[in-house]
């Protein structure tokens, strides 16, 4: 059976390349995805982040031109969630999409909740690289 989803987008004037960069490289993730954790750290070819549940690996698709963000965030308790996420470009900016993703046991009203941190996180990622 499939999981159900929730698209997440917003919209950043800046190149996509630039966008791209930034996202793509894990030690920036405090400063915008504060819902994924609050610091991170690159031990053995590896990057973890410190979640309130604990130490999580996070691991991104290899670096591409196609503006594929997607990665695989492995929870504290071992299950690996994998994560949709593109830049896409969109005139002289882009339109970032991020894909939540219902998991197993999760009801509706904990999607919708993530859903809105996730905007919130989208939110922060556009002010950061708009000003």
């Amino acid at each position: 059976m499939p999981s159900s989803s929730k698209h997440v987008s917003e919209h950043v004037d800046r190149p996509p390349a630039d966008v791209y960069a930034y996202v793509a490289d894990p030690a920036n993730l405090p400063s915008w995805a504060q819902g994924l954790g609050s610091t991170v750290e690159h031990v053995g070819g590896e990057w973890f982040v410190e979640t309130p549940g604990g130490r999580a690996r996070v691991a991104f698709a290899a670096r591409n031109d196609l503006g594929v963000l997607d990665h695989e965030v492995t929870t504290p308790s071992g299950e690996t969630v994998y994560v949709p996420m593109r830049v896409v470009p969109d005139g002289d900016g882009c339109e970032v999409v991020f894909t939540v993703r219902r998991t197993p046991g999760m009801t509706q009203e904990e999607l919708e909740r993530d859903a809105v941190l996730v905007a919130a996180d989208l939110a922060r990622l556009k002010q950061l690289l708009e000003t």
